[in-house]
């Protein structure tokens, strides 16, 4: 974890080209209209600081993950590695494994989910059909059941496709809404006003080297609907 004043960033992985950060929920990837702290941002101060660089440093953003969602998110630290990431991303030679929790049980304990997604302008919100729509694309993700406790269902999320809200909005569709995600149909908000999505592993190859590739898990925010899952286990299980 690296604080300096208002800097406060928990590093996951770094390298001369690559920094691999755990978002915590509630903060922006990037700048927007409110004005508030990004992670971005907080990257760019992280590296002036740490390498005493006299201007501003330069952070790429490689991708993104929603405001209320925590987790990794892979930032390039130079402008080659950024242009390689987005080749890797575009390829989909990367893997990306999300965690979510809800409180309705998905149809099986593992499956795949396949929607067509549009997005509404206007309330900025993915929008899932189960046929073909104009404009509409086709989605996919595979889930497994890790683990159940107290009415809570904590599922592994690997995404085919990498669409708009994907994972809330298919979740959404079938009946299951995110923890805490009121905007695709949760009951309740969660106290810190986040959703119980996190961005769980990401598996890539790296930007410069050709072996290993990198592969790097983000830990749970410390947070109590999280805390219940503290030992999920590989496979799925049922715990009372």
């Amino acid at each position: 974890m690296f604080r300096n004043f208002a800097v406060m960033i928990d590093v996951l992985w770094e390298d001369n080209h690559l920094i691999i950060v755990n978002k915590p929920a509630g903060v922006p990837t990037q700048g927007d209209e409110t004005g508030d702290a990004h992670l971005l941002g907080m990257t760019e101060e992280y590296i002036r600081v740490k390498y005493n660089k006299p201007g501003a440093a330069y952070v790429g953003l490689v991708h993104r993950i929603d405001r209320p969602v925590s987790g990794a998110v892979i930032l390039a630290k130079t402008s080659k590695a950024l242009v390689r990431m987005n080749e890797i991303f575009q390829k989909k030679e990367n893997r990306k494994i999300y965690h979510a929790i809800v409180s309705t049980q998905l149809p099986e304990e593992s499956g795949t989910l396949e929607h067509f997604l549009g997005k509404d302008s206007v309330t900025h919100k993915a929008l899932a059909y189960n046929k073909p729509r104009g404009g509409a694309k086709l989605s996919i993700l595979h889930y497994r059941l890790l683990a159940s406790l107290a009415g809570k269902y904590l599922y592994e999320i690997h995404l085919e496709t990498g669409r708009f809200h994907q994972i809330r909005a298919q979740l959404s569709k079938v009946g299951s809404p995110i923890l805490g995600d009121l905007k695709y149909g949760a009951g309740n908000p969660l106290p810190d006003r986040s959703i119980a999505l996190h961005s769980r592993q990401l598996i890539t190859p790296h930007p410069v080297k050709t072996n290993p590739s990198v592969s790097v898990i983000a830990p749970y925010p410390k947070k109590q609907w999280w805390d219940l899952f503290k030992e999920e286990s590989r496979g799925p299980k049922k715990r009372r």
